[in-house]
């Protein structure tokens, strides 16, 4: 699945192209991607057409376009149309023009500004995203729902049961901290969890605990506060730089997500380097190569020697 900086590269590739436009019409090519709007397509439509988009928002890994139905108005969107990218879907912005893409799936016609793509398209290929209308409540804490470029403190309401993400301007590490030590997990398991923290999943959780020197197993409950600091500032560090490598990565009318991989798998350090050198190690002459143990399904990979095992691990 995407994880968020990829998620983010689609915001700021988004918000430029439709931020103020209205939807003219809407083409739904295949109900399937519609099946987390419960009313139907009818009723998409209908949600859509002659709406303005207000914005693109993030929290975590979940994207919104805030949407106010009377042009030029100025009262908070009570609806926005949420994004669901699952596994390969795409937000493509696209000249009328272009002919379809295989798997397109959705159409947003947009209102014609001089030099913009006139459409929006939703294409995917596994049907495991899609798109809905939800409705916007208010923040818990009183701050901008997500990371925006003019933030209001609503949020999509699919989205509201997530905690803040560490590029949320709005984070509170005391307040993170505090619930950390409130959990007996492990300390992987606490970051993948969205309701501590969002948009961190399993590659740049490995990415964060390498950075940090940090093993995954290591109990939250007894977590030394600098060590919770210096495990949040390594995230922010690993998303700020795979936003850099993902930002140059694709032309800007192409906004992709693709979850295979990620965009900054050149630039990791310990997932997927199995059997490989660790980097830090080598730069001071020691020999250690990383490991990959089983975990929640999935894969963790670690330095022994950096990351050493907790005694006392929760796994």
């Amino acid at each position: 699945m995407p994880e968020l900086p990829e998620v983010e590269v689609v915001r700021r590739g988004l918000v430029s192209w439709v931020r103020g436009r209205t939807i003219t019409s809407v083409d739904v090519l295949d109900p399937r991607s519609l099946r987390r709007h419960a009313l139907g397509a009818e009723d998409f439509r209908g949600n859509l057409q002659g709406a303005t988009v207000v914005d693109v928002v993030r929290r975590g890994k979940f994207l919104w376009m805030p949407l106010r139905e009377t042009p030029g108005a100025t009262d908070t969107p009570t609806v926005a149309l949420m994004a669901h990218l699952g596994m390969s879907g795409q937000l493509l912005m696209q000249d009328a023009d272009m002919p379809d893409e295989k798997h397109l799936k959705v159409r947003l016609r947009l209102s014609p500004v001089a030099g913009m793509p006139e459409q929006l398209r939703f294409v995917d290929q596994r049907i495991f995203g899609g798109l809905f209308v939800t409705g916007m409540v208010p923040t818990d804490d009183g701050g901008p729902g997500g990371q925006a470029e003019s933030p209001v403190a609503f949020i999509a309401e699919e989205a509201s049961h997530i905690a803040r993400d560490p590029l949320d301007p709005a984070f509170s590490f005391d307040l993170f901290y505090s619930r950390l030590r409130k959990r007996k997990t492990g300390l992987k398991r606490a970051l993948l969890d969205q309701g501590l923290v969002s948009g961190i999943g399993n590659i740049y959780a490995d990415e964060s605990l390498w950075r940090a020197k940090l093993h995954y197993a290591r109990p939250t409950d007894t977590l030394r506060r600098g060590d919770a600091e210096r495990l949040i500032t390594s995230a922010r560090e690993v998303m700020l730089d795979a936003l850099a490598a993902g930002g140059t990565s694709f032309d800007s009318l192409y906004v992709n997500v693709n979850g295979a991989s990620g965009y900054f798998d050149r630039s990791l350090n310990a997932y997927g380097r199995e059997g490989k050198p660790c980097s830090r190690c080598a730069a001071v002459g020691i020999n250690s190569l990383l490991r990959r143990e089983l975990f929640m399904n999935r894969s963790s990979y670690t330095c022994p020697v950096c990351q050493p095992r907790p005694r006392n691990g929760r796994w």
